[in-house]
């Protein structure tokens, strides 16, 4: 590998890792072996173990989609992705953020146009559970806050909730292939938001009511209750603010709230 008397740090390490993920480029120039042979045999070795490190880190977080699809399928599906977009970040569980977005646009799996909806919940189920510790918000502080300050009430989310909306019945899906046991038929045909939450160790996927995702996403970004409940109500006739409200503090879904001083 890398002689001693070759160009090192940031002017080697550019060229040495551009052609690693694409098995079509040249060994690249300053690589050698024992007695300062030529070191193509090493450096493909090596090439190969960094591909297999991401498809196995692939693996590992889309268990479902792996599957649904099959392990071989997969793994040539993970082996183009993985040419196409290299990491960013040195820590494997990082890795393939962009996954869901690169199985949309797949042309073999759009027979599965729900796919790349699971993978986002499997996505958004590891980086809750590495998201920040925290308490959720207790029931007893929200049922403190009085009842004229209910509307301007604004909440905190939690760092480990996230919300996946899919037009399919994606958390179905998911769950049922997340599951250790044999996948029945699957009737279920609406589509279904997913509320990704992790209050204490444990993660937890939930399937949102109507509105729900709506109502979430709106309070995550800041809008007081009564305006969020509002806008909710207005795309969803069937919301129900009493059981969302239950829900997501069941969930631990934010953190705090605060009512802004006038």
């Amino acid at each position: 590998m890398p002689q001693p008397n070759n160009p090192s740090g940031a002017a080697f390490a550019g060229p040495f890792a551009a052609p690693l993920l694409d098995p079509d480029r040249p060994t690249p120039p300053g690589v050698a072996g024992p007695g300062a042979k030529a070191g193509d045999v090493r450096y493909n070795v090596y090439r190969n173990n960094v591909t297999v490190s991401l498809i196995d880190a692939l693996a590992d977080t889309f268990p479902a989609v792996k599957r649904i699809v099959g392990e071989a399928f997969f793994r040539d599906m993970a082996r183009l992705y993985v040419r196409r977009e290299p990491p960013r970040s040195p820590l494997l569980f990082d890795y393939g953020h962009s996954f869901a977005a690169f199985i949309d646009g797949f042309d073999h799996t759009r027979p599965l146009p729900w796919l790349g909806d699971v993978a986002r919940i499997e996505r958004a189920w590891l980086d809750a559970y590495h998201a920040a510790d925290r308490a959720p918000l207790a029931p007893a502080k929200l049922a403190s806050v009085p009842h004229d300050a209910l509307p301007a009430l604004r909440f905190e989310p939690h760092p480990a909730m996230r919300i996946v909306r899919s037009a399919y019945p994606a958390v179905t899906i998911f769950a049922a292939n997340r599951a250790s046991g044999p996948v029945g038929k699957i009737l279920e045909r609406d589509g279904e938001d997913a509320l990704v939450t992790r209050p204490a160790l444990e993660v937890f996927v939930r399937r949102l009511p109507p509105g729900g995702a709506a109502f979430l996403t709106l309070l995550c970004a800041g809008k007081p209750l009564g305006e969020a409940a509002a806008k909710a109500s207005e795309a969803e006739p069937r919301f129900d603010l009493g059981a969302n409200i239950a829900g997501m503090m069941e969930a631990g879904a934010f953190a705090d709230i605060f009512v802004p001083a006038a």
